[in-house]
């Protein structure tokens, strides 16, 4: 019996893509096998991750809502893909999915209801060339787990294929849940969070908490960046929540030479506790503002 993939991940039908890539993040960085290397990991992991590469993706997220398991698996009339041949039967793996289908040598004598076969149902289905031609067949799903600076810069990666030491280029840019060709794999990254970093496509958002008088009187902060940091000037009369952009600093562009910006969110504290001194100078100040209309 097929696990449902959605308490696989343990999210709601109603998930929202946000809630399910961060489910997957959180359970694949728990079972990975680098990081755990009990057999139950292993298989944990296996499953998280074939659960994510179908509901990561909207269309094929569409089509198992619809068919359940049946829609990626051939067999015996059901599904999409499901109904008998005749002749002789191949099966195959492409990347999450297993499939199953046979022929009688020449013409397929099975209505696909106007398509001309179970391959052009894939491609129109899901979009994109047929996964079951030779060159498809042959392509399975590795998964690696990288750091954020990794994948906003660039790596190289070593690993071990098949028994076989292989070393992996990771463009910069590169996201969560990216795919990477490397030979018959499918290289599938998890990134993992940087508390400094929000990404949000090739933009990056970050906080910076300055006292409420500085807020008021203006300053000049440093922040960080994927580049190192940088000083930025708060101008006087700052408002909570202040967002200040800084044109160029966010994720490099995984094709072309552009990269998106980086926005800098201005958190203003409160102190809690306040001397004598400080309290009275308040004072005066509340006692100044009273003879204007407003104190901004």
């Amino acid at each position: 019996m097929e696990k449902d993939y959605y308490k696989v991940l343990g999210v709601s039908k109603n998930a929202t893509a946000d809630e399910i890539k961060k489910a997957y993040r959180k359970l694949a960085l728990e079972y990975h096998p680098d990081r755990n290397k009990t057999k139950e990991a292993e298989k944990k992991f296996k499953e998280v991750t074939q659960a994510y590469e179908i509901l990561s993706d909207p269309q094929k997220k569409q089509a198992y809502d619809q068919f359940g398991h049946q829609a990626f698996t051939q067999g015996a009339g059901q599904g999409p893909f499901g109904g008998g041949f005749g002749g002789g039967q191949q099966t195959g793996q492409y990347g999450p999915f297993t499939y199953t289908y046979t022929t009688s040598g020449g013409a397929p004598d099975f209505d696909f209801g106007g398509f001309s076969d179970p391959f052009e149902i894939f491609e129109q289905f899901f979009g994109g060339a047929s996964p079951f031609s030779q060159r498809g067949r042959q392509h399975s799903s590795y998964s690696l787990v990288i750091d954020f600076m990794e994948a906003v810069k660039g790596t190289t990666k070593k690993v071990t294929i098949d028994g076989k030491n292989q070393t992996i280029k990771i463009p910069p840019g590169v996201d969560d849940g990216s795919r990477i060709r490397f030979g018959d794999y499918d290289v599938v990254l998890s990134v993992r969070e940087d508390r400094r970093f929000k990404r949000e496509g090739y933009d990056l958002i970050t906080e910076v908490k300055i006292p409420f008088f500085k807020a008021a009187l203006g300053d000049t902060v440093a922040v960080p960046t994927i580049d190192g940091q940088v000083k930025i000037k708060i101008p006087g009369g700052t408002q909570p929540e202040t967002v200040i952009r800084l044109k160029g600093r966010g994720v490099p562009h995984v094709r072309g030479s552009e990269r998106g910006d980086q926005y800098v969110r201005v958190k203003v504290t409160i102190p809690n506790n306040l001397t004598g001194f400080q309290k009275k100078l308040l004072s005066e100040f509340e006692a100044e503002s009273k003879k204007k209309k407003t104190w901004f």
